[in-house]
């Protein structure tokens, strides 16, 4: 069976090996979503946060997988302490460990297996250092039980304190893998800054996350269209991931899918309905060399009332409001949709991508040939608009704007209180 191992030139760079030959990884994180488009979009591994999510049967995956030429870090879903889970209870640590060992001993001898992904940002907002003693506690277990595959573990960031407690507890491990996202950009420093100099992944980057995004006056996360987030993931993998060829062994794009976190377009690669965006494009090219056949359109400027996003706009109820967008196409053949939603309940939005409901749909347009929508809102409060520009290939624009709905008893106020944030 094709065995996973890392090997260190006479220069001191990492390598990885798969099946005895050198692996750089083109990879995403799919979880259980379509392969097809994955792999003729020139990926070569995925990655999944767990064995079982209850869609589709592990086995069927692998076997998928191994049809189309594609390796999988499979991922063991280890509970985390702010989910309640506490490392400190060595009977709860031995119930976890088991139930993960059975998995191993089902999976281990699959073709398609290529890594094990110990958890999921185990790091995140924890304190019980004991974490890392249970993470090592199993890589010595799955190591005795199949010695062809490596194991690593997911971080949420990169920092000093966390590296220096898994040299200490968990030594088993091969390489850590890193989930970094507007902060790819300074990798290089962060990394010198935190003294790591073995081999690593990137499992989780992308376009900017929210919470490193601008807000509006009110609070809420100014999305990049997809556009930008292409161009943020072009230059992140050319100039950031592939720079490193002394100790990135490759990254995972987040997400080959789609998924809601803040909206339901912020991390997808993919559209709800399956569109294919801009980024898919840009990753087939840095990982082919070739564009697809069909491109994406892009979306260039949207704005409501003649304001961007970062102009915090507000209106006031059942004020007709208007949006425009500007946008290219390679495909003449577009249509435009417009959709205005609710934004995500405060109490509701998801922590470290945990689940997230998908905020209601307020109201929506046909869809046409018109750069611009006119709609109003009668109940005050916090919304999103969306466009969409889509053609007949499957592939999409979207881009969207946060926007504020006031009663006219409340707008001098509110007005008031975005200049000042405006001005600060």
């Amino acid at each position: 069976m094709p065995k996973s191992q890392l090997i260190k030139t006479n220069d001191g760079a990492h390598v990885l090996l798969n099946d005895s030959q050198p692996f750089y990884i083109k990879g995403a994180g799919l979880e259980f979503a379509e392969l097809e488009t994955f792999a003729a979009a020139g990926g070569n591994t995925f990655r999944t946060w767990r064995v079982d999510n209850g869609s589709r049967d592990v086995i069927e995956l692998l076997d998928e997988a191994q049809r189309l030429g594609l390796s999988v870090c499979m991922g063991l879903d280890l509970a985390r302490e702010r989910h309640g889970f506490d490392y400190s209870d060595p009977k709860a640590v031995k119930a976890q460990t088991d139930a993960m060992m059975h998995d191993v001993e089902r999976l281990k001898d699959h073709p398609a297996l290529f890594m094990w992904g110990l958890g999921n940002e185990l790091n995140l907002r924890a304190k019980d250092l004991k974490v890392w003693n249970a993470v090592d506690q199993l890589a010595q277990k799955i190591k005795a039980a199949d010695p062809n595959h490596l194991v690593t573990t997911m971080l949420a960031g990169i920092d000093k304190p966390t590296i220096e407690a898994i040299k200490e507890r968990a030594p088993s491990l091969d390489l850590l893998s890193f989930q970094i996202y507007g902060e790819i950009d300074q990798l290089p420093q962060i990394l010198k800054k935190v003294g790591y100099t073995g081999p690593y992944q990137v499992t989780e980057w992308g376009p900017t996350g929210h919470w490193e995004s601008p807000e509006t006056a009110w609070k809420r996360h100014i999305e990049p269209s997809s556009h930008d987030k292409a161009k943020d993931i072009s230059r992140r993998y050319n100039e950031i991931i592939l720079r490193d060829k002394a100790n990135c062994l490759g990254s995972y794009i987040f997400l080959w899918g789609q998924k809601q976190e803040r909206t339901p377009t912020w991390y997808g690669l993919f559209l709800e309905k399956g569109e294919r965006t801009e980024a898919v494009d840009v990753l087939q090219h840095a990982w082919t060399n070739s564009w697809p056949q069909h491109r994406a359109p892009t979306i260039e400027a949207l704005t409501l009332n003649a304001l961007e996003a970062s102009n915090s706009v507000m209106m006031r109820s059942n004020e007709t409001a208007t949006a425009q967008i500007s946008f290219s196409a390679p495909d003449s053949d577009t249509s435009i949709s417009w959709i205005v939603r609710k934004e995500v309940e405060r109490a509701l939005q998801s922590d470290g991508g945990d689940h997230e409901p998908t905020p209601a749909t307020v109201v929506s347009s046909i869809a046409s040939r018109e750069p611009h929508y006119q709609f109003s809102i009668s109940t005050p409060g916090e919304y999103r608009l969306y466009c969409q520009v889509d053609t007949p290939n499957n592939t999409s624009a979207v881009a969207n704007i946060p926007f504020l709905v006031t009663s006219a008893e409340e707008i001098k106020s509110t007005s008031k209180s975005i200049i000042q944030h405006t001005v600060s």
